[in-house]
């Protein structure tokens, strides 16, 4: 008896098991018959763009909503089949303005919309007039993001509003039966939970995510910071409770866990534009959709467990997509989207673009020291190239993983080997970059000054060629009159601008520069002149002592030719004989027309006199002895330059391009941008801003590796490429509420404007915070840093006693 109950127990187990199975399998056959018989992609025009798009229960029609459209299509086999216009009148009133619609899942004639205007409107398709308005809640005070019915209440409404609240409506009643205070910015999405009767989840602008009991309205059960910017959607998952996807402006999806008491981040998806719709995709755990709010208009199905490359794409629209929604709520072959290119799309999953197919399987990557990691399919870089699989799948799965896999719902099962080089430490340390970036000055300083500094640095970390490229970008680009500012008994105003070069006074002029040694040039002979220069202290700088050589009072400089000299050889000029001299002036032309040349023209009568001592100049003009080097000196005075002598910074531009080419292709981008940051507007207009804005984003990144967060923010600071400048005006604003009142706070200040408290107060010794200041965006209650950071070690229960747990990072 007992062994026949107990088969009679068990057969009866496995019928109720076997008609569950049943039912499921019918609900999932009723829409894949249906679908089945249409097998193909197809669209259709509208009449406008859409906003939101909605499916009915049974799959076979949907609702269009938009600014100036508000239409039901069927879903035929072959094509969408208008069935009814609900825009009905001569001048339709903003209440038809949709900017969400929400298609009833249980009863099929019941439509809700969301209005620009701040209504919320229900629709009853079941009554016999034209216009099949039926309900009308003006409650919100400003347009409505987003309306949500009940899963499995009928009468039960639920929306959020750009004026940050959340309103609860009975169908029966004729106003709201709770109102719900996110204390904070605008509500861009409301979610009811699938599996638990009495939440939903809320999101919001400021970056928060709300979990709320609709029994209590006066405070939420939960809070917690989901994105660095607004949150504008979240999708409850259809089967595991616990699930909440939630995507933002920082262009991403992720996935919680609210199972715990922390929400616990699970996955992360990077998309490549900011995320407007998240679709849970049926009968696929781990399957999700996705579409951007901007510059994007694909739809994407992710992955979650592989976050880096879409599973599928769907790439027919022209313009941005406004809507998506999956056709049944057990088929996960149909997708349907609405866009602002006005067209209404019904998606195959088989006709999906599968970018894996179309990515590089090879992966290369080089590590912060110079380690690089390479990674391909193993069958490539194996040595034993005839080595027979597993017959299993690869060894380090579980075998049940491989157990009649569908090729066309999963990822390709590739086993890669991944290799590692590692650098020598030595020879390839890193640690010069990190020193040159905390030391390089890039502002605040003349041209001059930061060149030297610069080079400096370079010099002290063992790289002579950095160093001798910032000393050659100061001679190139400094200005000679702003280098050194002439004596009292200079005058070079008519000289002009002088070229950088080494300047000279002569010591002693030898027998030799008088008749001797002047250059003979009709015999072409070359002779040595017993010239003695002793070194001293010229050297050009912007220090005033340098200016005028030792022992002297307003004598005059003598410039050599070009290239005569280095920068190492720099003499200084003394003298013997300070006596007063008769000035000795050439003509205005410095070589008189069709005079007669003589072998041996008689020098100068005052240098006669004594070739000792240096030509004078007086306080009127100024007279420049030139060395020049050919075959011997000849000792020339002028008053006024034949020609301009300093070199425009343009004929320096080409050089210096191709030398930041160079440093960028040979890895060190630090050196180009540091460069291109200090030349600024005398380089900037030579490279095109391409490649301006790739060298920035390159040195940023190196900088951000190494975490020298204080070094890239002034390299953006000082950037003037659009949108390298942009990166530190994103996700920059901090929204607070006032610790007592809970009420966000205006910009204002730091007193409250409703409670007219003092919101700057710490919590645990209850004075006001006049230093750093450490908040909970959680429950707004902070402190002192020190004195919440020792309070939190001990306790993780907010110091003011609200009950919060608060969590220091």
């Amino acid at each position: 008896m007992c062994k026949d109950k107990f088969r009679s127990k068990y057969k009866h187990q496995q019928h109720v098991a076997l008609r569950r199975n049943m039912e499921k399998m019918s609900r999932v056959t009723t829409a894949l018959g249906s679908n089945a018989i249409s097998g193909r992609t197809m669209f259709c025009h509208l009449d406008a763009p859409a906003n939101a798009i909605s499916v009915c229960r049974d799959a076979t029609q949907v609702v269009v909503a938009g600014r100036n459209i508000f239409k039901i299509y069927a879903l035929e086999e072959e094509q969408f089949v208008e069935k009814l216009n609900l825009r009905v009148g001569r001048k339709p009133s903003l209440n038809f303005s949709c900017a969400d619609v929400m298609w009833h899942q249980m009863e099929e004639n019941l439509l809700a919309t969301a209005a620009t205007n701040g209504a919320v409107v229900t629709w009853n398709l079941g009554k016999p007039s034209r216009n099949k308005q039926d309900q009308l809640f003006t409650e919100h005070k400003r347009t409505v993001n987003k309306v949500c019915f009940h899963p499995t209440e009928v009468y039960m409404l639920l929306s959020g509003s750009q004026d940050g609240f959340m309103k609860c409506f009975d169908l029966r009643k004729k106003e709201s039966v709770s109102t719900f205070s996110g204390q904070s910015e605008s509500v861009r999405d409301v979610q009811f939970s699938m599996k638990d009767y009495f939440t939903f989840a809320a999101s919001f602008e400021n970056g928060n995510v709300q979990l709320w009991d609709i029994r209590r309205p006066d405070r939420y059960e939960r809070m917690f910071t989901a994105h660095t910017g607004p949150v504008f959607c979240c999708d409850w998952h259809p089967d595991d409770r616990g699930w909440l996807a939630t995507g933002g402006r920082d262009k991403m999806v992720k996935v919680w866990d609210m199972t715990t008491n922390r929400a616990k981040e699970i996955y992360c998806v990077q998309t490549i534009a900011s995320v407007a719709r998240v679709k849970w995709r049926p009968e696929r755990k781990f399957h999700l959709a996705t579409c951007s709010m901007m510059v994007d208009h694909n739809i994407y199905v992710w992955d979650i467990r592989r976050p880096f490359i879409p599973f599928a794409t769907f790439e027919e629209h022209k313009d941005v997509t406004t809507g998506i929604v999956w056709r049944h709520q057990h088929d996960p072959h149909f997708l349907l989207s609405g866009s602002k290119d006005s067209t209404l799309y019904q998606h195959m999953f088989k006709d999906a673009t599968r970018p894996v197919d179309k990515a590089n399987p090879e992966g290369l990557c080089f590590g912060l020291l110079g380690d690089l990691a390479f990674a391909a399919k193993e069958s490539l870089i194996t040595s034993d190239a005839n080595r027979k699989p597993f017959p299993g799948g690869d060894r380090r799965y579980p075998m049940f993983f491989f157990k009649k896999p569908d090729p066309t719902e999963q990822f390709a099962h590739v086993s890669s080997a991944l290799s590692v080089f590692e650098t020598d430490l030595d020879s390839h340390r890193m640690d010069w970059f990190v020193k040159t970036a905390q030391l390089y000055l890039l502002s605040g300083k003349p041209f001059a000054e930061l060149c030297d500094h610069n080079a400096k640095v370079a010099q002290e970390l063992k790289r002579p060629q950095v160093s001798t490229t910032w000393t050659m970008l100061r001679i190139m680009f400094s200005d000679p009159a702003n280098l050194a500012t002439p004596g009292p008994n200079h005058n070079l105003g008519k000289l002009g601008t002088l070229p950088l070069m080494n300047s000279f006074s002569l010591k002693d002029l030898g027998s030799g520069m008088g008749a001797e040694s002047r250059l003979e040039r009709s015999k072409g002979e070359s002779r040595q002149d017993n010239i003695h220069l002793e070194p001293g202290n010229s050297y050009i700088s912007n220090n005033e002592e340098n200016e005028e050589t030792e022992g002297s009072e307003g004598h005059p400089e003598y410039m050599f030719g070009d290239a005569e000299l280095d920068d190492d050889d720099l003499y200084s000029m003394e003298h013997d004989n300070q006596t007063e001299e008769q000035e000795y002036t050439l003509p205005q032309e410095a070589f008189q027309l069709r005079h007669e040349i003589v072998d041996n023209p008689s020098a100068p009568e005052h240098l006669q006199q004594d070739k000792a001592d240096s030509p004078h100049v007086s306080g009127n003009e100024a007279e420049v002895t030139c060395l020049t080097p050919i075959e011997s000196f000849s000792l020339i005075s002028i008053s006024q330059p034949l020609f301009s002598p300093h070199l425009p910074a343009s004929f320096f531009c080409p050089i210096v391009r191709e030398m930041l080419s160079y440093y960028a292709e040979q890895g060190d981008v630090q050196m180009a941008v540091s460069v291109l940051i200090v030349l600024g507007d005398r380089i900037r207009k030579e490279i095109d801003d391409l490649t301006q804005e790739h060298w920035y984003m390159s040195y940023i990144d190196l900088l951000q590796r190494f975490e020298l967060w204080n070094v890239s923010n002034e390299v953006i600071k000082l950037s003037t490429c659009s949108a390298i400048t942009c990166l530190n005006q994103t996700s920059t604003t901090l929204h607070i509420n006032c610790s007592n009142c809970k009420r966000p706070m205006s910009n204002k200040g730091w007193i409250c404007d409703r409670c007219h408290q003092c919101a700057s107060v710490c919590a645990v010794c209850h004075h006001v915070v006049k230093g750093l200041f450490v908040w909970c965006q959680g429950c707004s209650h902070g402190g002192h840093l020190e004195h919440m950071m020792n309070w939190l070690k001990s306790s993780a229960h907010c110091p003011a006693g609200c009950g919060h747990l608060c969590e220091y990072t």
